[in-house]
């Protein structure tokens, strides 16, 4: 199963627009949404191009592929706005290489680990950070970054899995992303 991680879109239809076009050219077989789609949360700054209608017009063309995590800024008037489910605080995906739990990172993150076994890909927005690192306890820390508003000096980043080996990818033209937190 090849997946696609986004998060932290707050609201921002062009960088919404090129993750789909990466996905376009990739052919997940998942999208998967770790929170903050429409609203762009009273710590942040409107951001440029601010369109919350037009990004759920874009995920709810994708909703068949769209798995969806509820991050600090979403909210039930989101939720009516999109064509999938975005309310659950975490969701799990397992495959045949991996398992992953899915959350946004304001309640489950590396300081406050999920009850989950060993081996398990705790993957999470909300930094705005994009990490991929193995902790001792046997869990892998992803976060993809931040689509729209990304911190400390990062790009706009997505995730990928390519079925085996998760990966930090540029946004603006799809190239691996070194500079992520390890």
């Amino acid at each position: 199963m090849k997946i696609l991680f986004f998060s932290d879109i707050h609201g921002v239809p062009a960088t919404l627009q090129k993750t789909l076009e990466h996905a376009d050219r990739l052919q997940p077989d998942r999208l998967v949404l770790l929170g903050d789609a429409l609203y762009h949360g009273p710590r942040n700054g409107v951001p440029g191009q601010y369109d919350p209608v037009k990004v759920a017009e874009l995920l709810n063309r994708e909703k068949q592929r769209i798995i969806a995590v509820r991050g600090n800024c979403d909210s039930e008037v989101d939720q009516m706005m999109l064509e999938f489910p975005i309310m659950s605080d975490f969701a799990e995906i397992v495959t045949s290489n991996a398992r992953f739990f899915l959350t946004h990172g304001h309640l489950w993150n590396q300081e406050h680990l999920p009850p989950v076994p060993d081996q398990t890909i705790l993957a999470h927005g909300h930094t705005h950070i994009p990490t991929l690192k193995s902790l001792e306890c046997g869990i892998t820390i992803f976060n993809p970054g931040s689509i729209s508003l990304p911190k400390n000096g990062h790009p706009p980043t997505f995730g990928w899995f390519d079925g085996r080996n998760l990966s930090i990818h540029r946004l603006d033209d799809g190239n691996l992303y070194d500079g992520f937190c390890s």
